[in-house]
C-alpha cells in the first residue's frame, strides 16, 4: 500500500464517518422540529445566543449543540451493584457496529483513470478505460524517465469509493447488524435494575425476530442481482431497473424491519417510557447515555444507506452512466452526451447522500405519524406477518426467475425495454417532486383546522374550547 492509498482511505473514512455523525446529530433536531410542525407546536426555541438585544435561535439548531455539551458535563452515575466492566462496555458495543457498518457501503462509482495506454507492436495505442458497464481493471502505463530515458511501468489502480469493498458485502452487514443485540442485552443485565433487564429482554427478542425477516427479504434481491457485493448491486440497478421495481415486497419488508431494528416508534417497546422508565439504558447518564442516544440516530442513517444501496439505485440516477447521459429504450437510442467520468462520479456521490437524507427524513416522518404497538402485536407482526411474507417473496422470486430464464430472447428484450421505462418513470417522478418541493417552499402558508375524534366534534359543536396564549 502506497502513501496515496493511505491518503485516499483516510479521506473516504472521514467522508463517510463525518456524514454519519453530522446527519445523526441533525436528526435529533429534525425529530423536535418535525414533530412540532406535525402537531402544530412552537418547537425547539429555548436555546438562544443573546448579543445585546439580538437573539439568535437558528430554528432550534442550538438545542442539538446544547445537548452535546450537556452530555459531557453531566455526572457519570453507576449503580452500586452494577457490573462495572460490562456496564462501561455496553455503550461502546452499541455504537461500534454502527460505525463499522459503513465500511462496505459504496458512496459512489469506482473512479477509473481517463485512458489506458499500452505500448504494442505498432507503437502507442490508446484505449478508453471509462466504460459504461463493469469496473475498469488495474492498468499498467509505460513511463519514460526524462533524464535517464529508462522505461518502467507504473501501475494505476482504480479507486473504489467504499472504505472496504469486501467481496462478502451483505454478509458483512448481517454479521455486524446483529451485534447491536449484544450491547442492549449487556446494558440491561449489568445495570442491576429490573426495568433495565426487562427492556434488554424486549430489545433482544425484538431484534432477533426482525433480523430474520430482514435477512430473508434480501435473499430475493441477491438472487436477482446475482451477487452479494453492494457496489455490483448498484451497477445492476443502473443497467436495468431499481430494486424497488424488481423486489417491491422486499423493499417494504426491509424498511419495516430496519425501523424495528433501530427501536424507534412504533417499535420502541424496549425503551417505552410509560412502562419501563427508559428501558435498558435507564441507569445510564452523561456521555454513556449520549452514546446509546446517538447510536440510535446513527442506525437510522446506516439503515437508510443500505436501503438506498440495495433498493433505490445507490449513486445511480436514471440514464446517467459513468460515460455521460444516455437515454435509450431497448436498442433505440434517443439521446447521448459524453461527459467527463470524474464529474459523473462526483455527481453520483452527491446523489447517494441526497437519497440517504430523503430516506432519513421519511423515517422521522414515520416516527411522528404512527402510534406505538403493544408488545404482543410487535412480536406477531415479526413472526406471523413479516416472516411468512419474506418466505413467500423468496418463493415467488425463485419461480419468476426460472420462468424468465426459460422464456426466450424476445421476452428478455421486452424486459429490458420495461426496465428502461421504469427508469423514465423514476426520472419523471424525481423531476416532479423537485419542482413541487420548490413551489411549496415559496408558497404562502395556510392552516386548516381538522376536527378529529368524537370529543373534538362535541367540543366543536358547542363552540370550541378556550385556550390561553402559548408561552415561548
Amino acid at each position: 500500500m502506497t502513501g496515496m492509498d493511505v491518503l485516499v482511505a483516510i479521506l473516504k473514512i472521514a467522508l463517510m464517518v463525518g456524514f454519519l455523525f453530522n446527519v445523526g446529530g441533525l436528526l435529533t433536531w429534525v425529530d423536535r422540529r418535525q414533530s412540532a410542525m406535525i402537531q402544530d407546536r412552537i418547537g425547539p426555541n429555548r436555546a438562544v445566543i443573546k448579543i445585546g438585544n439580538f437573539e439568535l435561535r437558528i430554528a432550534g439548531l442550538l438545542h442539538t449543540a446544547a445537548d452535546g455539551v450537556k452530555f459531557f458535563f453531566k455526572e457519570d452515575f453507576m449503580p452500586p451493584n452494577a457490573d462495572k466492566l460490562l456496564f462501561s462496555m455496553a455503550p461502546i458495543l452499541a455504537m461500534m457496529p454502527v460505525l463499522a457498518l459503513v465500511a462496505v457501503i459504496p458512496m459512489g462509482d469506482t473512479i477509473c483513470p481517463d485512458f489506458l495506454r499500452m505500448t504494442g507492436e505498432h507503437g502507442n495505442v490508446f484505449y478508453p478505460a471509462v466504460q459504461r458497464f463493469g469496473v475498469c481493471p488495474m492498468m499498467e502505463i509505460p513511463v519514460v524517465d526524462p533524464v535517464t530515458h529508462l522505461r518502467s511501468v507504473r501501475i494505476v489502480h482504480p479507486i473504489s469509493l467504499a472504505v472496504a469493498p469486501l467481496n462478502v458485502g451483505v454478509l458483512y452487514v448481517f454479521a455486524l447488524a446483529g451485534q447491536g443485540i449484544v450491547g442492549a442485552a449487556i446494558a440491561g443485565w449489568s445495570s442491576d435494575n429490573k426495568f433495565s433487564l426487562m427492556g434488554a429482554l424486549r430489545a433482544a427478542s425484538q431484534m432477533v425476530s426482525y433480523e430474520v425477516a430482514m435477512g430473508l427479504s434480501l435473499i430475493g434481491a441477491m438472487m436477482i442481482y446475482g451477487t452479494v457485493r453492494l457496489d455490483d448491486m448498484v451497477r445492476w440497478q443502473g443497467d436495468n431497473a431499481w430494486g424497488i421495481f424488481v423486489q417491491p415486497l422486499a423493499f417494504f419488508l426491509f424498511f419495516t424491519a430496519a425501523v424495528a431494528e433501530s427501536k424507534r416508534i412504533p417499535f420502541d417497546l424496549p425503551e417505552a417510557e410509560s412502562e419501563l422508565v427508559s428501558g435498558y439504558f435507564t441507569e445510564y447518564s452523561g456521555m454513556k447515555f449520549g452514546m446509546f442516544y446517538f447510536a440510535e440516530y446513527m442506525e437510522i442513517v446506516t439503515s437508510s444507506m443500505l436501503l438506498v444501496t440495495i433498493f433505490l439505485g445507490g449513486w445511480q440516477l436514471p440514464f446517467f452512466h459513468r460515460d455521460g447521459i444516455t437515454i435509450a429504450f431497448g436498442d433505440a437510442l434517443v439521446f447521448h452526451s459524453a461527459l467527463p467520468h470524474i464529474w459523473m462520479t462526483i455527481l453520483g456521490v452527491l446523489v447517494f447522500f441526497g437519497k440517504t437524507l430523503v430516506v432519513c427524513s421519511f423515517q422521522a416522518f414515520v416516527r411522528w405519524s404512527l402510534p406505538r404497538f403493544r408488545y404482543d402485536q410487535l412480536m406477531k407482526l415479526g413472526w406471523r406477518v413479516l416472516l411468512p411474507a419474506s418466505l413467500a417473496n423468496l418463493f415467488a422470486t425463485g419461480v419468476i426467475y426460472l420462468a424468465i430464464d426459460n422464456a426466450g430472447p424476445e421476452f428478455t428484450s421486452a424486459l429490458h425495454v420495461a426496465a428502461d421505462v421504469s427508469q423514465a418513470v423514476v426520472a419523471l417522478a424525481i423531476t416532479f417532486l423537485v419542482i413541487r418541493g420548490f413551489v411549496a417552499f415559496f408558497a404562502p402558508r395556510s392552516k386548516r383546522r381538522w376536527v378529529v375524534g368524537s370529543a373534538a366534534r362535541f367540543a366543536e359543536a358547542r363552540g370550541g374550547t378556550e385556550t390561553g396564549p402559548m408561552q415561548a
